[in-house]
């Protein structure tokens, strides 16, 4: 190739990657769906907005959609409805499998980032751990399942404790019965008596712990 020919290849080049360069990213619009209030999860927003950064997600040129369930599960559906109707490019959820299960109802296509406490497999989130599946994926801490084996170190702990109680929230049916059925199991074999209180609202709360004082 003759020296004039290469210069006009190069100038070719340069202006085609100025042109480009020019050229407005596509804007990318992120969905989260979460369990609780925004002033709640204050610290959540921020993290996450801190991770989006370090990836490239410029605020200003990227969109982040709140959704908040605000602790109740019967809104879950319709905020998913929302994002999927919204054509978000990814669902992220926290607050326990039920509102990545409403997102995952709402849409098999767009890509769902869950973080929640119990296994997905049981949940239906995934097919396996070694295979998904499926368009969700996230992180599985797992705490539900760890749930019997803190009765096991609180039964060490306090060996003369022979009433324990497990306080779970019946409006989280993904991973309650579960929770319970085996925190039961733990009981029985360390032969200790446990007193299951339901709490579903923060008025609820109140009133298990009052039971709990009644309880000794």
């Amino acid at each position: 190739m003759r020296r004039r020919d290469l210069l006009l290849v190069m100038s070719g080049a340069a202006t085609m990657t100025r042109t480009l360069a020019a050229q407005p990213r596509p804007v990318s619009v992120i969905g989260h769906i979460s369990m609780y209030s925004a002033a709640d999860f204050a610290a959540f927003v921020a993290a996450l907005g801190e991770g989006l950064s370090e990836t490239g997600h410029v605020e200003g040129q990227n969109l982040l959609e709140h959704r908040w369930a605000e602790g109740s599960y019967d809104r879950l559906p319709a905020l998913a409805a929302e994002l999927v109707n919204r054509k978000v490019d990814v669902i992220v959820t926290d607050g326990g499998a039920s509102p990545a299960l409403a997102a995952k109802s709402a849409t098999s296509t767009i890509p769902i980032v869950f973080l929640i406490g119990s296994d997905p497999v049981s949940t239906g989130l995934v097919a396996s751990f070694a295979r998904p599946n499926g368009n969700a994926t996230g992180i599985a801490m797992l705490l539900s399942e760890l749930v019997p084996k803190r009765l096991e170190l609180l039964s060490e702990l306090v060996p003369q404790a022979k009433l324990i109680a497990l306080l779970v929230n019946p409006n989280n049916a993904t991973s309650a019965e579960r929770m319970v059925n085996e925190t039961k199991h733990a009981a029985a074999t360390k032969g200790l008596e446990l007193q299951i209180l339901k709490a579903g609202t923060a008025a609820g709360i109140d009133a298990a712990f009052t039971s709990l004082a009644q309880l000794r």
